[in-house]
């Protein structure tokens, strides 16, 4: 049974995520916003061109996936000046990793846990303010195994427990399991947070297939086409692109795979689109 305490922190979290959940339900009856996001901070010259064509930025509270260090530390004031929002992420580990620790007498919860106060204290450092959503990069795709379960939920509960917002980027492209069922990890997260009653979750999907996607374009479809029905972001074009799944889009992507910034043609990114120019509420 639900403790009222667990209950009450679960009241406040929904009530705290309501109005991004609203504005994905209305998506459909307001404009959306066009974001980018890349491993390595732009530079502070390339943001105006930037900004004629983005509305938020992803911004890094720890080094990103393939890299050694966080080039956008210390950046936030800048792209606040410069008229962007802000989509918050946080490099969470991968299947390997958290099996090495677990070997090493470190469990899954207990080093979500860690990695939790970890990214708190940067978005502490960064200053966005309470109540920002902080998305846990989430990299492999498909139906979480054990301990990726076990680490997300308790990177995910701590950070609910905060004064930030959870948020998870996963994968919203249907995997088979057989039998012709198929899951995305978007809907795993979904089921495991009402089986378990924990708190909501924001979820920030990548499917850059064509369709739903249609490709490297600053004309994406509407949000809710993502194929995920409450997320908040959708990444709907990736550097480099996956050419099994964008053939249909492919004439979109420049010839070496590609995606480009307009006005900025040497910045491969990746673009996403919201119902908020400010998805993690971070400005």
């Amino acid at each position: 049974m639900t403790s009222p305490r667990r209950l009450l922190a679960t009241c406040l979290t929904l009530l705290a995520l309501t109005p991004f959940l609203q504005a994905q339900q209305t998506s459909s009856a307001h404009k959306n916003y066009i974001g980018f996001d890349l491993n390595l901070y732009p530079g502070d010259a390339a943001l105006p061109a930037l900004r004629k064509d983005f509305s938020f930025a992803g911004y890094w509270l720890n080094a990103p996936p393939g890299e050694d260090a966080n080039t956008w530390q210390g950046k936030r004031d800048t792209l606040l000046r410069a008229g962007f929002g802000f989509l918050v992420l946080f490099n969470g580990r991968l299947d390997t990793q958290i099996v090495k620790a677990q070997r090493a007498h470190t469990t899954p919860e207990s080093l979500g846990r860690q990695d939790a106060a970890a990214a708190i204290a940067a978005a502490g450092r960064e200053h966005f303010p309470a109540r920002t959503i902080i998305f846990l990069d989430q990299e492999q795709g498909g139906r979480l195994l054990d301990e990726q379960a076990a680490y997300l939920f308790a990177w995910t509960e701590a950070v609910a427990h905060s004064g930030y917002l959870p948020g998870v980027y996963a994968s919203g492209q249907p995997v088979s399991e057989g039998h012709g069922h198929t899951i995305t990890t978007a809907q795993d997260i979904r089921e495991h947070v009402s089986h378990d009653h924990l708190h909501p979750i924001a979820l920030f999907v990548y499917q850059d297939a064509c369709p739903p996607s249609n490709g490297c374009t600053l004309h994406p479809p509407p949000l809710e086409h993502s194929g995920t029905p409450d997320a908040v972001v959708w990444q709907y074009a990736q550097s480099p692109r996956r050419k099994s799944s964008t053939r249909a889009c492919a004439e979109t992507y420049a010839s070496d795979g590609n995606c480009y910034a307009p006005g900025a043609p040497k910045l491969l990114l990746d673009m996403s689109v919201a119902a908020s120019p400010d998805p993690s509420h971070g400005r």
